[in-house]
């Protein structure tokens, strides 16, 4: 309950203020606005480049990974356990 009256008083405080100091408020609009579409700018170019990179290590992933060596390898080594094997 004490947050509605707060909420309340707030709101009808900011509204009277906003009334009285009208030509401050519009001030503070055209200073606070480019500030804020440089930092908005400046995060979405971030969130792009992190996206970019995303998508390059996601084509990565997905790509088919030579096996031909692996497949080498594997065989050598079950031709060596059998040999291994045979020896005892």
């Amino acid at each position: 309950m004490a947050a509605l009256l707060g909420g309340l008083l707030s709101l009808v405080l900011g509204i009277i203020g906003i009334v009285i100091f009208w030509g401050y408020f519009v001030k503070a609009l055209a200073a606070g606005i480019p500030a804020l579409l440089i930092l908005g700018g400046a995060l979405a170019t971030y969130l792009g480049i992190e996206e970019l990179k995303d998508k390059r290590s996601a084509e990565k992933f997905n790509e088919e990974p030579d096996t031909s060596m692996l497949k080498e390898e594997v065989d050598s080594l079950k031709k060596e356990v059998e040999d291994l094997k045979k020896e005892k």
